[in-house]
């Protein structure tokens, strides 16, 4: 950009505002895998909806393209800045603006983290129901953004669900105020559904309303040894009948998995004496009256007469919890720990997750022969992070060079099955060239009509999701 240009975003947002340093904005450079590295000379962190709004006037008379960034856990290169665009930072916006305990309602800015939301809900006694591994750093503008999932989709929805309002900042600098709080609006068209999931390509979410729930005020959590993905599904239908639907989470985790944590996670352990194929983390809440851990325990003991469950356990305490918890959610970074990995993020109806993970895992070793896999996640919504690790001591710069390869052959056997190529991470630029392989034809020009509606000189993160 030229010099006046630079001016008057740096004075758009004053001095605490922006950074030119190099040091500074490396770390929004680089994505949690380091499978992304972009370039950037200019990181912009306002503070306030009406400094993004000066920002993108400012942006939108110039035609100077920006990224949008919240916690940077994205996992698909959407929030990276490849070709030297402006890098446009939320975490300034950080305030909670309001919580109505009686209307079970907050609302809070776009860089706000998380496990904040989280907190300030169970000091109300209530209960944000979006969990995720990486809530301790992502924000709820990103998590909007991407239409995240995590544990708890199958009781409350994803991201989308939980919205009643939105602000947002339109790519002409204007401010779209749908900052409401309504259960019920049938004024028109639902335009903030537009925004979510669009991974800042159409507007930047600048603040949003959410819904709360009641705190439960029992849960049960279970770790179950099952031996095929096939028992999982049954477990799951028995919990669910037995419960009347209280079942808030429902992950599948294979042994490798285990395995992989307790070697690299400091305090991870095994809590069952016997090794399994296959686990289910489960849990279930509700008012205490409803008296969920005898059901849970009840229906434990007939899965085990059916050959669905081998063993299992049931936490005792949250410190307890907190340790079978421990073992999904540090699943990614274990992984990680123990090299290379080729992974996706696809989902398929419930029903068909056994054959899909039979045929999709034979396809790909028949590819690459020695890679290890390690699927598990959210088999609950049919949400499937099918991961595969490098072969053991094997040629990991080689192995990652198959991931095309292997993500095509991965990505036709969903579509098969009629599922989804990105059930929770969204496109990026991962998946963008994947995306019109699996769409159709109508929808991939309605996706365009809507950038070129919203975004008409391409400014918002651009090369994300569509190709203008």
């Amino acid at each position: 950009m030229n010099a006046e240009t630079l001016a008057r975003l740096k004075s758009a947002v004053g001095p605490k505002g922006f950074s030119e340093d190099p040091d500074v904005i490396a770390p929004h450079l680089e994505e949690w895998r380091s499978k992304y590295k972009g370039t950037s000379s200019l990181l912009l962190k306002p503070a306030t909806t009406s400094e993004v709004s000066a920002i993108l006037k400012i942006c939108d008379e110039t035609a100077t393209p920006l990224v949008p960034q919240g916690g940077n856990t994205g996992l698909v290169g959407g929030q990276i800045a490849f070709n030297g665009e402006v890098v446009l930072s939320l975490a300034r916006l950080n305030r909670i603006r309001g919580l109505d305990a009686q209307a079970q309602t907050i609302t809070a800015e776009a860089g706000v983290i998380l496990a904040q939301i989280q907190r300030a809900a169970d000091d109300s006694n209530l209960l944000f129901p979006l969990s995720l591994a990486a809530e301790g750093s992502a924000t709820i503008g990103g998590n909007l953004s991407t239409n995240a999932g995590g544990v708890n989709v199958l009781r409350y929805g994803m991201a989308r669900d939980l919205v009643l309002g939105l602000e947002v900042v339109l790519a002409d600098g204007r401010v779209l105020d749908l900052l409401r709080t309504l259960r019920k609006d049938n004024t028109g068209y639902d335009l903030k559904q537009i925004f979510i999931g669009s991974e800042g390509t159409l507007g930047i979410i600048t603040a949003a309303s959410l819904k709360l729930f009641p705190k439960p005020a029992e849960r049960v959590c279970v770790l179950a040894a099952v031996p095929s993905p096939a028992a999982a599904v049954q477990l799951l239908a028995e919990f669910q009948s037995r419960t009347g639907g209280q079942i808030s989470a429902f992950e599948l985790m294979p042994r490798i998995g285990i395995e992989f944590v307790a070697a690299h996670i400091p305090g991870a352990r095994d809590p069952l004496e016997t090794a399994s194929p296959w686990y289910v983390l489960a849990e279930a809440a509700g008012a205490a009256q409803f008296q969920l851990a005898a059901i849970i325990e009840s229906a434990l003991v007939a899965a085990t007469e059916e050959g669905i469950v081998t063993n299992a356990v049931i936490a005792a305490s949250a410190s307890q919890r907190s340790a079978l918890w421990a073992l999904r959610e540090n699943m990614s970074e274990a992984q990680k720990r123990e090299g290379a990995s080729i992974k996706h993020d696809v989902s398929v109806p419930v029903s068909k997750i056994p054959q899909f993970l039979q045929d999709a895992t034979a396809a790909v070793l028949r590819a690459v022969p020695a890679a290890r896999p390690v699927s598990f996640g959210h088999i609950g919504d049919g949400n499937i992070h099918f991961n595969f690790s490098a072969p053991q001591g094997g040629n990991e710069a080689a192995f990652l060079a198959r991931w095309d390869d292997v993500q095509k052959i991965v990505h036709d056997i969903v579509h098969r099955f009629g599922g989804s190529i990105s059930a929770e991470h969204g496109i990026g630029v991962q998946k963008r060239e994947q995306l019109a392989l699996y769409k159709s034809p109508v929808e991939m020009e309605l996706m365009r009509t809507l950038k070129r509606t919203f975004d008409p000189k391409n400014i918002l993160n651009p090369g994300k999701v569509v190709a203008v």
